[in-house]
């Protein structure tokens, strides 16, 4: 088995559709206040899957983020990454060897590297974890997890995490269909809610740099409505400034659907190779709102089929439809639009000073 990393700039890396592991998105989080760190990583395939024995290697670029704590202490975070998947039964193993041969690139006082695997759910695939109207219920309890996923390890350190970062559930949607089978698959009520936003005269165009007060006051009110943290103006600013502006990194498109001069609704679309993502939405309180964000959804999606996508990424959404989660609503709007839903494993850990780790997850938990 063989895993070995060798440092690489960031902006040398090949494009991929996994926009968390992109030069765009390092940069975005260099705003942010972490240091980005770029490797090439090359494993043996016999690391990856059970049933293969040869150490023929393949290899992929690493986007790492160092997050300092205080002047004393800090951790890695690998934001959707690494992008290679296993088989089930080696992800411990191969998160194992990676947090090790990584150990020796990070900071002597790096805490923990925490993994936020974009790989599908291992319990997503198994029937007894969804309800009789097929809805899935979630992975067992931490321990379970933590079981089965350390399964094979030789330190069995790694730690299901105490929070996740990027979104675990989210919608897949088919771009290699046809515009009228798109619609075609929508839900009844979507199909109609984007007919009658065309019938309305909802328009949705693309805005520059110049308009993001615009996005930010639906934003402000979008935030306060369903009650979430508030991100400062500039976090909104980077996002566009960053982007690559070619076609073979990302492209930002900030869309603003508006009816008689007002604005009613605006997303972030992103377009990284073959993916577009549904990255931030918002809409304003009028009445016309609901219409103008499937206005905005469709536009969007047509886009990105448009511009060479094979598949729309929603970014986002509750596991099921529980009418307590908070994200209900949200879950119901983008399972209109006739998606997949797909379940991530979610945050890991894997420490390496056990203490500091203990103690930063207890502050963790109580923030």
């Amino acid at each position: 088995m063989i895993c070995r990393l060798e440092e690489k700039g960031i902006e040398e890396f090949t494009p991929t559709s996994i926009l968390p592991q992109t030069p765009f998105w390092g940069r975005v989080k260099n705003h942010q206040g972490f240091i980005p760190q770029g490797f090439e990583l090359s494993i043996s395939k016999d690391l990856l899957y059970v049933q293969n024995n040869t150490d023929h290697q393949l290899k992929e670029d690493l986007l790492v983020l160092i997050k300092y704590l205080d002047q004393d202490e800090c951790y890695a975070y690998v934001p959707y990454g690494p992008k290679l998947e296993p088989d089930f039964e080696n992800h411990g193993l191969f998160l194992e060897e990676l947090s090790e041969c990584i150990r020796p690139f990070l900071p002597k006082n790096c805490l923990f590297v925490r993994y936020d695997l974009m790989w599908q759910n291992q319990w997503s695939k198994e029937e007894e974890y969804f309800d009789d109207c097929g809805n899935w219920i979630g992975p067992p309890q931490n321990t379970t997890q933590e079981f089965r996923v350390n399964y094979k390890t030789n330190n069995w350190k790694l730690r299901k995490s105490a929070s996740d970062l990027l979104p675990k559930n989210t919608f897949f949607l088919n771009l290699k269909q046809s515009e009228s089978d798109l619609l075609q698959n929508m839900r009844y009520n979507t199909r109609y809610n984007v007919r009658k936003a065309a019938k309305r005269g909802i328009e949705v165009r693309e805005y520059g740099l110049n308009y993001i007060d615009d996005w930010y006051e639906l934003y402000l009110d979008t935030s306060i409505r369903h009650q979430t943290p508030i991100v400062a103006p500039d976090y909104f600013t980077s996002i566009l400034k960053n982007q690559d502006n070619h076609a073979k990194g990302v492209n930002v498109k900030m869309l603003m659907a508006a009816l008689d001069g007002q604005f009613l609704a605006s997303m972030f679309l992103v377009l990284s190779k073959n993916r577009g993502i549904y990255l931030y939405g918002a809409s304003g309180n009028n009445k016309e709102n609901a219409m103008a964000s499937y206005a905005l959804q469709w536009e969007s999606i047509k886009i990105a089929k448009d511009w060479g996508c094979s598949e729309y990424d929603m970014f986002g959404s509750a596991p099921n439809l529980d009418n307590s989660h908070p994200l209900h609503g949200v879950h119901v709007y983008k399972k209109g639009f006739g998606g997949q839903l797909y379940h991530r494993m979610g945050c890991w850990d894997y420490p390496y000073d056990s203490k500091g780790y203990d103690n930063f997850i207890l502050h963790e938990l109580r923030a």
